[in-house]
């Protein structure tokens, strides 16, 4: 998107993983010269209040990172972005698969795999103390190529090709 310049972080205020995304982003975004707004939710009432707030202010692009309450409201974001027209990307493939733009976020199969090897060693005696923390290793992009046609916009072949998953 080569207009993008405002970009809106649409939040769960009570889910401290999101709270991290919101202070993150708007630095990353300023790095990249976009302009960063935050928004937050802190249950499903406050969602039509933030989608009036953002038809107003129409941003270039929107942010939503997953978690219990934008999960829940899947659905309710991907409608509203489309009806808008603001491309929506999310960290996570399902989203994408109900009408976001994109989504690049860590594998979660790779991670539940991960996961049950630390599991088979505590059980196998192994101290949780005594394991390293691990990170994601394995991160995917997937872009639903309907959506940005819906939006009109046209998805460079290079990124296409870089993608693990496009969906028509």
């Amino acid at each position: 998107m080569p207009t993008l310049g405002r970009v809106a972080v649409l939040y769960d205020a009570a889910n401290p993983g999101n709270v991290l995304h919101a202070h993150a982003v708007p630095s990353a975004g300023q790095a990249l010269g976009l302009a960063v707004q935050a928004w937050e939710v802190r249950g499903t009432d406050d969602f039509e209040r933030v989608f009036a707030a953002l038809s107003a202010e129409r941003p270039d692009g929107l942010y939503v990172p997953g978690g219990p309450l934008t999960g829940t409201n899947e659905t309710r974001i991907v409608d509203f972005a489309l009806k808008s027209g603001f491309p929506l990307v999310r960290d996570g493939r399902e989203a994408v698969e109900a009408g976001a733009l994109m989504s690049y976020a860590y594998d979660t199969v790779d991670q539940y795999r991960r996961r049950a090897s630390y599991i088979d060693r505590i059980l196998k005696g192994a101290k949780p103390a005594d394991l390293p923390v691990q990170q994601p290793m394995k991160f995917e992009l997937v872009i639903n190529l309907k959506t940005a046609k819906a939006l009109g916009l046209t998805i460079p072949p290079p990124l296409l090709f870089q993608a693990d998953e496009v969906l028509q």
